[in-house]
Parts: C-alpha cells; structure tokens; sequence
C-alpha cells in the first residue's frame, strides 16, 4: 500500500477483524515508547551538566609513615656462634627485650677473665703515671730549692768578696804606710850614721837606730805580704762567686733534665693508661653485644638465621621486626603525565585488600567501603620504573582506616582532583587533554560556592 490516492478507506472501513492489518496502524504504545525514550534523551542530555569529580588511579601499598617504624632487620655487630634463643616467631617483643645470646669465635675475646685482667693493667698503669707526676712535682721542688740556694750562696760569696776587697783597701793602706815609715827609718839612719862618724853620737845610739830600722822594714815586708794574702783573698772570692754560678747551672740543668725525663715517662704512662682504658671500655661494651636486643617494640616476623651452634658474620642479618605502633600511611606511585596534579593536602580516596567497597569515582559521595587520606609527602624524583612516589596518610576528617590493617597490604588509591561538568569531562577524554590544574584551596572555595 503506497498510501498515494486520496480517498481514505479507513475511517469507512472496520479493520478490527483482520489482526495482522490492525497491528500495521501506530497505536498509544508505540506513542509511549516514543515518549520514555524522548525523556531519556532529555535526561541525558542534563545529566551531562552533573558535576564529575575527576581523579587519578594508582596502586600502592601500606606502609608506616616514619621510617624508624617499618620493618627492619636486626644485624648482629659481632661475629659468634648463636648459642641460645630467646623468641619465636610471632613473638611481640618491647625494646630491650633479648632475642638471642651469642659467643666469641675469635681468638682474642677466650679470656673469661679479660675484662678482670684489663682492668688491673689499666690501673697499674694508672699508677705508674701518679708516681711519675709525683716524681716530677718532688723535682719541680728541688729545682726551686736549687734557686734559693743559689741566691743565698751567691749573697755569701758576694759578701766575702766585698770583704777581700776591703782587706786589700787595708792592707794596701798599711803597705804605703810601712813603705813611708821605711823611708823615714832609712834617713833616720843616714842621718844616724853620719853623726855617728862625725862622733856626734855614740855607737850606741847608731845600733839602736840601726835596729829600729831593722823593724821599720821587717813592717814593710809584712805590709806587703799581707797586701799579697788580700789580693790574693780577693781572686778566690771572685773564683768562688763564678763557681757558684756555674756549679748552680750544673745542678740545674740536671734537675731539669731528671724533672723532663720523668714527665716524659708520665706522658708515656698516662697515654698507655688511656689506651688500656679504651681497650677495657672496647672489652665491655663487645661484651653487650652478645646479647642482641630488640631495637624496638614489635612483633618477630623471621628468623634469618637458625639453628644453635651456627656462626654469623659481622654484621649479618638475624631476624626481621614489625613495630606494633606503627602510624600507617600508603605508599602510591603515579605516572610523570599525572604527577604535576598532585598537590600537599589533596584528598584520595582507597580500596584496601580484603575490604569490598562500591565504587563510582567520578562520584566520591555515592563510594561506599572506600576510605579517605590526605597527600602527605611528594617525591620529586622518579625511580626506577619512571614513576613517582607519593605518601599518603589517613584523614583525620573521615572515618579512621581498619584496625585490621598491616603493613604491606595493597591499596588502590584514588587521587580526587577538579570538580568539572560532565559534558567537559566526556571531552577532555576524547581529545586526550590531561586534567585541570587546581589547589586544594581552590577546591574548598568550589565546594563552598
């Protein structure tokens, strides 16, 4: 039926009898099939202007936000042979706790009485170099009694030079005066002689002239010997006052030299008694590390080394612990493309291992079993597979993550970005544009509008 003339037979005609004719007509169903699906295209159309959150996927992992709360390994610092255990595995240990006993493999540590021993060298020594010092301060002494000495002995002979001096002064005073008196006595006997052969005077007078004048120069003679004796008085006392002065330097310099000598031998003693004393502190302190202790509170996790009898390296590993406390956080990893949007205080949301959750992410407030967390710390480097890391901590505004969380525990994260429509949402994926740029600042001003 082309349906071209113009005269119609359907309002004339009844086709109610003919089915398959009758089901040809449009009928009200079909009206509102039209109808639902022009209202689908209606609210598609709005739901194009529905705010679309926009968010960047990454997996990571739990982890603990400080670094001296995640799993380590206890190293033991001296070689032995494991001789006792004190934990098992699973074990919660506090810090202090002793997890194992070793003993020395190496020769020099046998000695049970080592640290006995050591100390009596140390205080031996220590005593050798107390004496010494009182050595040193007995001859500091001597040497100023030798100073003294010198200074009063040198006043001594001073003194008696001054005196030979004087005596010379005398003596030499009487010589002149011995040698006047010889004079006179010489023209006294002249004059005695030749009145005497004038016969003016009698043999008599002449002799006893003669023996006065026999006195008068016996005096000279003693004059000048006494003058002689001063003189030479005088030189043993200069001799004597420069003897002092060089024997004083003799004695000096060897008191000085002994003096030197023993503090030497102190320094010696001293610098031996504080190497033995380092020694001796060695000797106990290595005696403590054959206990190894836990570093800190935590669960023992594994036994590296086992066995009683085997012998470790310096430095080998023994057992690896779990810190019970640890503050949690996830360690996430975003690709470069992606890593300029991430900002300080952004907000993620998390889906850990073992808790189901609904999710929409262009919809943060219709998610169900997601948890919330804040960027804590950005590294600004990548690493070996070219992405960069990002810690994440639990925000203190949402609901607190599991209990039941452990460390190493997988998580994807969920990085919420720019709220934008969804229509800009739909276009920005077509033609590969990366998200908008924004601050959580921003973001909060957004929210608020």
């Amino acid at each position: 039926m082309l349906d071209i003339s113009r005269n119609k037979i359907g309002e004339n005609v009844s086709f109610k009898e003919y089915k398959s004719m009758g089901m040809s007509f449009p009928s009200n169903e079909s009206k509102k099939r039209i109808q639902i699906l022009i209202w689908i295209l209606v609210v598609a159309f709005l739901f194009l202007f529905l705010p679309w959150t926009q968010n960047i996927r990454s997996k990571g992992f739990v982890t603990a936000l400080r670094p001296d709360q995640r799993p380590q390994t206890v190293h033991s610092i001296i070689a032995g042979r494991i001789e006792n255990w004190y934990v098992a595995e699973g074990d919660y240990v506090q810090k202090g706790d002793t997890v194992l006993m070793v003993s020395e493999i190496k020769d020099d540590y046998f000695d049970p009485l080592l640290l006995e021993r050591t100390k009596l060298q140390v205080d031996a020594k220590t005593m050798s170099a107390k004496s010494y010092s009182e050595k040193v301060k007995s001859l500091e002494v001597q040497v100023q009694a030798l100073r003294e000495n010198n200074v009063l002995r040198k006043e001594q002979a001073e003194n008696r030079l001054k005196m030979a001096e004087l005596q010379v002064t005398s003596d030499s005073i009487r010589f002149e005066q011995a040698k006047v008196n010889f004079k006179i006595g010489e023209e006294q006997l002249r004059r005695a002689e030749k009145l005497y052969k004038e016969g003016l005077r009698s043999l008599t007078d002449f002799e006893q002239r003669e023996l006065r004048f026999q006195e008068v120069q016996a005096s000279l003679i003693s004059a000048e010997n006494r003058l002689l004796s001063s003189i030479n008085a005088r030189i043993a006392a200069n001799i004597e006052l420069n003897a002092i002065d060089n024997d004083f330097r003799d004695r000096m310099a060897k008191a000085q030299a002994d003096m030197f000598e023993s503090m030497s031998a102190q320094f010696d003693a001293e610098a031996t008694a504080t190497k033995l004393q380092n020694q001796y502190s060695n000797y106990e302190v290595r005696s403590g590390f054959r206990y190894i202790l836990a570093p800190q509170d935590g669960y023992i996790t594994k036994a590296i080394q086992v066995g009683i009898g085997e012998t470790i390296k310096e430095g080998a590993e023994i057992i690896s612990i779990l810190p019970g406390n640890a503050q949690l956080a996830v360690e996430m990893f975003v690709d470069p493309v992606d890593f300029p949007l991430i900002r300080l205080g952004n907000k993620v949301r998390f889906i850990f291992d073992g808790w189901p959750a609904i999710v929409f992410s262009g919809w943060p407030q219709l998610t169900n079993g997601t948890f919330g967390g804040i960027v804590h710390a950005i590294d600004n480097f990548s690493g070996v597979d070219g992405k960069y890391r990002i810690l994440v901590v639990e925000d203190p505004e949402d609901k607190p993550w599991p209990d039941a969380l452990r460390i190493g525990s997988g998580a994807d994260g969920i990085a919420l970005l720019n709220d934008v429509p969804l229509w800009y949402e739909l276009w920005r994926k077509l033609n590969g544009f990366p998200a908008d740029y924004y601050t959580a600042r921003e973001k909060a001003e957004n929210k608020k509008k």
